[in-house]
């Protein structure tokens, strides 16, 4: 199993970048998927979660409103597209796969990408 994730980078504040995670070598529409990001010296922190079939989405409440998760089963790929950007939002972003039935405990991870938001 294989998750690699793309688009990030440096963008200035109030900017935008959208981030793709494409999945291999499972059966992606068995498996909720999320985003996390973690900044140096702090916790990984969960940042959206989408349901297998796109019926639920979730957000932490620093981004809702801001962020948009989404997918693509036919793709394999799970998005998190990311506005009005602020410098706080500056992290690794992964992406995780979890199955549907709690198989494989904490699933698949990505490496990350780095976005990195100028004030």
């Amino acid at each position: 199993v294989q998750l690699v994730e793309s688009g990030g980078g440096l963008v200035q504040s109030g900017g935008s970048l959208r981030l793709s995670c494409v999945a291999s070598d499972l059966t992606f529409s068995r498996y909720d998927m999320r985003w996390y990001r973690q900044s140096p010296g702090k916790e990984r922190v969960l940042v959206a979660t989408i349901t297998s079939n796109s019926d639920s989405t979730n957000y932490v409440a620093s981004v809702k409103g801001r962020f948009t998760i989404s997918r693509d089963n036919s793709k394999n790929t799970v998005y998190l597209q990311m506005n009005s950007l602020k410098p706080e939002d500056t992290a690794v972003y992964s992406c995780n796969a979890r199955h549907i039935r709690g198989l494989f405990g904490d699933g698949f991870w990505g490496q990350g990408t780095q976005v990195t938001v100028s004030s």
